[in-house]
């Protein structure tokens, strides 16, 4: 049984450029090595945003030695980077973006979402690569809500949508370099569910909506994140109310992290060459 060893909170709230009120919920400076292979999230919203002509969002900025994952859960993100990548996801949809060896992107709110305006809430996530594979390509990955599989639970629990990974007999359309599961979760008001994992991963339970109870007695309520201990081959909580989950679970790199605003590596000295190629511009540019 995968026992309960802290529930993190945010760290505080910020906006990303104009268009992302986010939560920092973890970050690769505060509980990097438990959390290994994620390196941080960032929850957006919910939010309402008024109709506007302007784009709002973040312009380029460059990243290097991770992945970016994306989740949408209402509002619209455009996308496009200087590997040429990009696209624009809404609802249910996810995007999963390699920078590794290095790029420079920027995300905006949809268009026609900016001009009609509406809730806003989504989810980015940060995803650590081995050393050998931060020298990889970047790539883009666009995966829509009729892409990934929608897997019922037994007892009419809920639903488990597989964006990465495996659950049961049902893969996720996402394609990682390390073993991880990445689940979108909605359970029914007092249902109880049982998950089977491999033992020494990495497993986090993060609460978007509704409540939550744990076998350690604990309740976690909207923006909490549960961090389980890495022993033990079974999660079980019971759902308090009506429950917007996000489940995160893979095996730990276990290789330094170290890291510098949009660069993640495994040692100061290639913080210091990322920064050098970005300003170089070999990481190239947007027109």
């Amino acid at each position: 049984m995968k026992k309960l060893s802290y529930i993190k909170q945010s760290n505080g709230s910020h906006w990303v450029g104009d268009g992302f009120p986010v939560r920092n919920i973890f970050s690769y400076t505060d509980i990097a090595e438990e959390i290994s292979p994620f390196l941080m999230m960032d929850y957006a919203g919910p939010h309402q945003f008024e109709p506007t002509e302007a784009k709002r969002g973040v312009g380029e900025h460059p990243h290097k030695g991770f992945e970016t994952v994306t989740i949408v859960y209402d509002g619209e993100v455009e996308h496009r980077d200087s590997a040429g990548g990009g696209g624009k996801i809404g609802p249910g949809d996810v995007q999963w973006m390699t920078a590794a060896s290095g790029l420079v992107h920027e995300e905006f709110h949809g268009r026609d979402f900016a001009k009609n305006g509406g809730k806003f809430e989504m989810i980015q996530l940060w995803v650590n690569l081995s050393a050998k594979d931060k020298k990889a390509p970047p790539k883009y990955q666009t995966i829509s809500n009729t892409q990934i599989p929608e897997v019922k639970l037994s007892g009419d629990a809920g639903i488990v949508r597989v964006i990465a990974g495996q659950y049961g007999d049902h893969a996720g359309p996402a394609s990682t370099f390390s073993p991880m599961n990445v689940w979108d979760l909605r359970i029914k008001g007092g249902s109880r569910v049982e998950f089977k994992v491999n033992a020494g991963d990495t497993t986090t339970l993060f609460v978007l909506k509704g409540k939550v109870g744990l076998q350690s007695g604990e309740e976690l309520s909207e923006a909490d994140l549960a961090v389980f201990e890495r022993d033990g081959d079974t999660l079980v909580f019971n759902a308090l109310e009506d429950s917007k989950l996000l489940f995160l679970n893979g095996k730990p790199l276990n290789e330094p992290v170290v890291g510098y605003g949009p660069f993640v590596m495994n040692t100061e000295a290639e913080i210091r060459q990322a920064f050098m190629e970005y300003r170089s511009g070999r990481m190239g540019h947007l027109s």
